[in-house]
């Protein structure tokens, strides 16, 4: 990297750095207000615990809003570079817009990648070692069909992710057979649950006792994870060996490919809230006037947000293609980035 990368990047990476402290103190601020979760981790482990809490609930926000906040710091820095003349010097120089970017973009890929892959892993694994998050109803109940019918699968305590469940009720609920069935335990096989310590109970009949009973089903090892741990609450890797895994449900399915799709689509995205805070503020200014270019940013931060979490949205609910839902939003802001700074060097922006 030459001097002119440090000295651009150091101007930029500064006011992103200075955007996420502020966005990072409003997301702790938020997370703080939830007491009862405070009060229960500060009497658990003291206060450091229900701080930790806060710290990796504030972390996964940024990662979710980090396209705005990158948008919005770009934009801060390009502007400081403005009032200092240091962009009209090296505009003067002959040096171009895509050589000043070039170390901005790439530090923003890293970023990507570092918040995706690492960021996002090491706070899923802070909340689950905390005592409230693992707190929760153990009480399962699972709607099934398998080529023998359909039934609903109540487990009381549900182990290794959902493939062992103890204290299992099976109720089969087609016209032509209300049987029930009691287990002491079930273990998710090849397209079977495999019931140990069965009785079946029939109308009219002597309950019958098995030592093995397989009930079919469609359910996979994906679905139970994706069911007692929302997707969102997946590591990478864990999404990862959730879709190799193979899920059968098809909203979970999407669920799980459009979180993992919008973690790998995260750096590129960045990038493209760097191109776009370039693009409207890296112009020639006669004056140190900047408001309508810092109403451009908030505007555009607004759009972006919409954009993806619209996107999102869409993709977890199975109604967009998940591929087009998580790159979706990192190609348009992109392409606009830029469009906007190919006419500006054309001289019609």
């Amino acid at each position: 990297m030459t001097r002119l990368d440090w000295i651009v990047l150091g101007r930029v990476a500064g006011r992103v750095g200075l955007t996420l402290a502020i966005f990072f103190g409003l997301f702790a601020l938020v997370e703080s207000l939830d007491t009862w979760r405070f009060t229960t981790l500060s009497r658990l482990g003291g206060p450091q615990m229900a701080v930790l809490a806060i710290v990796a609930n504030s972390i996964r926000s940024i990662i979710g809003a980090m396209p705005v906040i990158i948008l919005i710091g770009s934009i801060i820095g390009v502007l400081d570079l403005q009032a200092r003349r240091e962009m009209t010097i090296i505009k003067a120089t002959g040096v171009s817009i895509w050589r000043v970017m070039r170390a901005p973009v790439v530090a923003a890929l890293l970023l990507g990648l570092a918040a995706a892959f690492v960021g996002d892993t090491v706070a899923i694994e802070v909340s689950r070692a905390l005592p409230v998050a693992r707190a929760s109803a153990d009480t399962l109940w699972l709607e099934q069909r398998g080529p023998d019918g359909n039934y609903i699968l109540r487990a009381d305590h549900p182990r290794s992710n959902g493939t062992v469940l103890d204290g299992v009720s099976v109720f089969f609920t087609a016209a032509d057979n209300r049987d029930r069935i009691e287990a002491a335990s079930a273990v998710l096989g090849r397209d079977a649950w495999i019931l140990s310590g069965a009785t079946r109970y029939r109308a009219d009949q002597a309950a019958e006792f098995f030592d093995k009973l397989a009930i079919p089903t469609r359910t996979t090892a994906g679905d139970m994870r994706i069911r007692l741990t929302s997707a969102r609450d997946l590591t990478f890797a864990e999404l990862l060996t959730t879709v190799v895994q193979h899920v059968a449900d098809p909203g979970l399915r999407a669920t799980a490919i459009t979180s993992l799709l919008r973690l790998l689509a995260l750096p590129a995205l960045l990038a493209g809230s760097v191109l776009i805070g370039f693009a409207f503020t890296s112009g020639y200014r006669r004056t140190n006037k900047y408001g309508g270019a810092v109403l451009y940013g908030i505007v555009l931060g607004f759009v972006v947000y919409v954009v993806t979490e619209l996107a999102n949205r869409s993709g977890f609910a199975g109604v967009l293609d998940p591929t087009f839902a998580a790159a979706g939003p990192a190609f348009v802001a992109i392409v606009i980035g830029l469009t906007v700074l190919l006419y500006k060097e054309d001289g019609r922006a």
